[in-house]
């Protein structure tokens, strides 16, 4: 028997609560992993508290992240015994996901955890990191450069916008972080942000175009934020866009991709190429300062992942949220 959050539905109503599951009620797959580490990202608070579309089936066990050992596989690809990372693929949405003891599924989206990368620290980063360094790896394809000038990171509070300001700021770029909790700011500067902006400032329709001030940008919010980030960037800047926070709404004009060549650039963190995870994963193993990681971190056990989620979505979390399912690390 292993514990799991176990989302069900009654009616219109789906309940979350902690469950005794055993390994025969475990969906199919050619990997069974045993879960050390999981962690909660932005959808997976969607998927607890169902104030989002998230889950595709009942019932279902959220986590869209975890890292683990092999223990049975008939997959050619990994062995009992291999330490291995997941993201995405609809786990935790349509495939019962990491917040559990085991899980089984599809050996092919799995992929080896990183020499020198602890499962606790491949949670710490999750998904939100993950996407992360694909932002910044689309920058850098775009050919934006740090001499090219300032970089704007919203939601800089959040997963995604935290490890992208760690990850920049050690790359060489000047990081400017738009954030609704101003008084974060001493924080936001220890992670390597240089200038810090109320989200006041760009959470409201604004003009069509306006000053340009960025060269890059990593977007986790949407809706009026992303369409003023498009109208502030300088000729040829780039934006890279991967959340919805504020909404899924975009309603801008075409001045800044015609008038200023911008390239906005959407990053699909879900179904990505075993190439382009591998690569993400590894240079997050390179290029994050994991003392800055640390300390952006905080470790709860299972037991609390129903009650966090619910902080996650009341914006009473900072930085990221890793949950201790059983450690072997």
């Amino acid at each position: 028997m292993f514990k799991a959050i176990l989302i069900e539905k009654d009616g219109e109503r789906a309940t979350p609560r902690l469950a005794e599951l055993d390994k025969q009620s475990l969906p199919e797959g050619d990997v069974t992993v045993r879960i050390s580490h999981s962690t909660l990202n932005y959808k997976d608070g969607l998927a607890i508290t169902g104030k989002g579309p998230i889950v595709r089936s009942f019932p279902m066990v959220p986590g869209v992240d975890f890292a683990g050992i092999v223990e049975e596989s008939s997959n050619a690809r990994f062995k009992p015994g291999d330490a291995v990372v997941l993201n995405g693929f609809g786990v935790g949405e349509s495939h019962w996901g990491g917040l559990s003891g085991y899980a089984r599924l599809k050996g092919d989206w799995l992929i080896p955890l990183p020499k020198g990368l602890s499962a606790q620290r491949a949670m710490a980063l999750g998904t939100a990191g993950y996407t992360a360094m694909l932002c910044v790896m689309a920058l850098e394809r775009e050919g934006v450069t740090p001499d090219k000038g300032e970089i704007i990171v919203t939601g800089a509070g959040g997963g995604v916008g935290g490890v992208a300001v760690l990850i920049l700021s050690r790359l060489g770029y000047d990081v400017a972080v738009s954030t609704g909790r101003v008084e974060e700011a001493e924080y936001l500067k220890g992670l390597g942000a240089k200038t810090i902006i109320d989200r006041k400032a760009l959470s409201e329709p604004g003009r069509p175009l306006q000053t340009a001030r960025w060269a890059g940008a990593v977007d986790s919010v949407g809706s009026h934020t992303l369409a003023n980030v498009c109208a502030s960037m300088k000729d040829d800047g780039v934006v890279t866009a991967c959340g919805l926070a504020q909404g899924l709404d975009f309603r801008t004009t075409v001045a800044p991709f015609i008038l200023r060549g911008v390239t906005l650039v959407g990053i699909n963190s879900v179904y990505r190429s075993i190439a382009d995870r591998v690569t993400a994963w590894e240079r997050l193993a390179r290029q994050i300062d994991f003392g800055k990681l640390d300390g952006m971190t905080r470790t709860i056990p299972l037991e609390q992942a129903i009650d966090a989620a619910r902080d996650l979505l009341d914006g009473k979390v900072r930085g990221r949220l890793v949950v201790s399912i059983g450690d072997q690390s």
